[in-house]
């Protein structure tokens, strides 16, 4: 990896569906070059995958919490983990160091449907405890990490 494949990066991160031939313009490589770059990233898993990103005004989804669970016991994780990924309005899913054990971040449409989701969480068997704060608003939300130095080692 070099600073040409940090710019390619940095390109599809602004627009996933830039053309290989605007990136080679861009950067002064040839299509060619662009192509066989970007196909050796996603070969070596540095690009995971690509992905539209969605507005959740267009479908009423503008109330976003982030929820810190404490669960009794780790023999309750994998009931939780499921009860996590069947809840569409559960985005995001993170195993923490700390007071708790995970932080879940939820998107939803209102403070109903909020209160829904949380009694259900709080319902699943093995959680002792949560703590629930609502977003007001969001100052910076990146979808990836900012490609800027070479990795470790490299």
């Amino acid at each position: 990896m070099d600073d040409i494949d940090l710019a390619i990066l940095r390109a599809l991160q602004e627009n996933g569906r830039v053309s290989i031939s605007d990136i080679g313009s861009k950067i002064n490589l040839s299509v060619s070059a662009v192509g066989e770059r970007i196909k050796k990233l996603e070969k070596s898993g540095v690009i995971n995958h690509y992905t539209a990103i969605i507005n959740g005004k267009y479908f009423n989804k503008e109330l976003t919490a982030l929820m810190f669970i404490s669960l009794e016991s780790p023999k309750f994780i994998d009931s939780f983990l499921k009860f996590v990924n069947e809840e569409n309005d559960i985005l995001e899913c993170h195993y923490i160091a700390g007071n708790y054990d995970y932080m879940i971040k939820i998107v939803t449409n209102n403070p109903e449907t909020l209160e829904k989701i949380l009694n259900k969480v709080k319902g699943v068997t093995g959680i002792i405890k949560t703590y629930t704060n609502v977003v007001l608003k969001t100052t910076k939300n990146n979808y990836s990490i900012y490609p800027s130095v070479l990795p470790l080692g490299k």
